[in-house]
């Protein structure tokens, strides 16, 4: 059984979900997708945060799921088990707050798929990132294939989980499946922290509403619900006011 555990830490308007396990094997048995699931509740939960970094300690990113749990499922098991892990994906795609996966070691099977229902990756040059799941005989069941597609285009995305072969993080910028890479794990937390701040300058309420927008195909309508808070009187405000915008909650 997987000892894999996840913290989530709140600092003001920023907050950060870690995977950790002494062996610094990560892997997402049901009981790990469950805590993560109350990680991600927890931090959607604080109107205060802006920014949510997933990241992990240890040799690894996330290696993928539990595979000698799912060496015993049934079918019934296995609806389970991808119904759990498509809930908890939708969850953190749907977080109000900019979400930033920071990938060292390996994101593979599942840890890709995490790092796919964030709004941006940033990687070690080293790192490896892939889909698995054909070579043991399954395919990624948690909504991968579909965020890969969308991200990368489907040439590129069948390439990855057809051929089962990892890219570099290196290779996954230059494929437009990751935004920035870094040189060495040392480098991360210095250019997480640059990476978040940049967005500082926008509306928390409208951040929610473009993503939600994006998600949804819905311009329109988040486009109007702007005029119903006080934060577009605000930001239209200050611009005619030539001073800086003051966001509330």
């Amino acid at each position: 059984m997987s000892k894999t555990q996840v913290h989530a830490e709140i600092e003001g308007s920023h907050a950060t979900i870690t995977f950790s396990t002494d062996d610094g094997l990560n892997v997402l048995s049901t009981d790990v997708l469950h805590s993560f699931g109350a990680a991600i509740a927890k931090v959607s939960k604080d109107p205060k945060v802006r920014t949510t970094v997933v990241q992990a300690q240890g040799k690894v990113f996330i290696a993928g799921a539990d595979i000698r749990e799912m060496a015993a499922f049934k079918p019934d098991d296995a609806h389970a088990y991808g119904s759990l892990g498509q809930s908890v994906m939708s969850d953190l795609a749907s977080l109000p707050s900019i979400t930033v996966a920071a990938i060292q070691g390996a994101a593979l099977g599942g840890g890709l798929e995490v790092t796919l229902a964030c709004d941006f990756r940033i990687a070690v040059k080293s790192a490896r990132l892939g889909l698995p799941e054909v070579t043991l005989g399954l395919i990624p069941g948690w909504g991968g294939m579909n965020r890969l597609t969308q991200l990368i285009g489907p040439a590129k995305a069948k390439r990855i989980f057809l051929s089962a072969a990892p890219v570099s993080g290196e290779d996954a910028l230059h494929m437009g499946l990751v935004d920035e890479i870094v040189n060495s794990p040392e480098d991360m937390g210095q250019r997480i922290a640059a990476f978040c701040k940049s967005f500082h300058k926008a509306a928390p309420a409208s951040v929610a509403l473009a993503k939600r927008a994006a998600r949804d195909h819905d311009d329109l309508g988040a486009f109007v619900e702007c005029f119903r808070n006080r934060n577009s009187r605000e930001g239209m405000a200050a611009f005619l006011e030539k001073r800086s915008a003051s966001w509330m909650e």
